[in-house]
């Protein structure tokens, strides 16, 4: 599985000093993310992409997230339509906040917004959303996407206090998902983590009832439900290489919106 920031290339912090002219304008283009083979994802996110992606867990034994597998193979993203559309219902908030990210300042006590000037949609030529009014103050746009991107951050410490219990409770074990194409070859991915099902059955019943009342329980099991979505990889890598037809209407990327599990960071 492959490190996630590689989708940003050119991390420059928002200034007015900067950016003052400077505008973005946002098309359902996700060719950004065409080499890699999985992102991030907030548990908040669970309910909508269990449905379509294989949930696992990715990381180390001290430091783990979970995160939704995109292709078999390094550098394979076969969500993305011919068009570089998002060839599935939901998109996660990853992918939704690019091109924009928080940085860390160098004292470590805020965040500090950061746009990708490498995105294709970033001009100086006033297309789309403009990022500073003419008194040199972040526009709603900007605000919007602030807004976005604290909440991934609240989200985000969430999922991790999330998967440090699952950790404490030995849940996670690591795992090799084995993929089957039509023409026989087979395709293997490792490096990531599952839950245990036998070993979350035996939990105490305190445990289980601590589980159910925070809902993780249900992300437990939403993830593991999600992996029968591995069964789906094969037709997906069938289409990228020609050999069927593709899948007809695939649902549209979320409309906009300023929540995290069912819309992208935009105004």
């Amino acid at each position: 599985m492959t490190a996630q920031l590689l989708i940003y290339e050119t991390v420059i912090p928002l200034s007015a000093a900067r950016h003052r002219g400077c505008a973005v304008e946002m098309a359902r283009n996700y060719g950004f993310s065409s080499k890699t083979n999985s992102v991030p994802l907030m548990a908040v996110e669970f309910p909508a992409a269990a449905s379509e992606y294989a949930i696992v867990f990715a990381g180390t034994k001290d430091n783990v997230m979970p995160a939704v597998i995109l292709g078999v193979r390094d550098s394979e993203n076969l969500f993305l339509s011919e068009d570089s559309k998002w060839d599935a219902k939901y998109v996660p908030a990853f992918l939704r906040r690019y091109p924009f990210v928080f940085s860390t300042s160098s004292d470590g006590e805020r965040f500090v917004l950061c746009i990708d000037e490498a995105y294709s949609g970033f001009n100086r030529d006033g297309r789309g959303q403009k990022l500073f009014d003419d008194d040199s103050k972040p526009t709603q746009y900007v605000q919007n996407i602030l807004t976005f991107l604290q909440e991934y951050q609240a989200q985000f410490n969430r999922t991790q206090a999330f998967c440090r219990k699952v950790r404490e409770l030995d849940l996670l074990e690591p795992m090799q998902a084995q993929v089957e194409l039509a023409s026989g070859e087979k395709l293997s991915l490792a490096g990531f983590m599952a839950v245990n099902r036998e070993k979350l059955k035996a939990l105490p019943g305190e445990k289980l009832a601590e589980l159910a009342k925070t809902d993780e329980l249900e992300l437990l099991y939403l993830h593991l439900q999600s992996m029968r979505n591995f069964q789906a990889l094969p037709s997906r890598l069938a289409v990228v290489q020609g050999t069927a037809p593709p899948a007809s209407g695939p649902g549209d990327a979320a409309e906009a919106g300023d929540r995290l599990n069912g819309a992208r960071a935009s105004a």
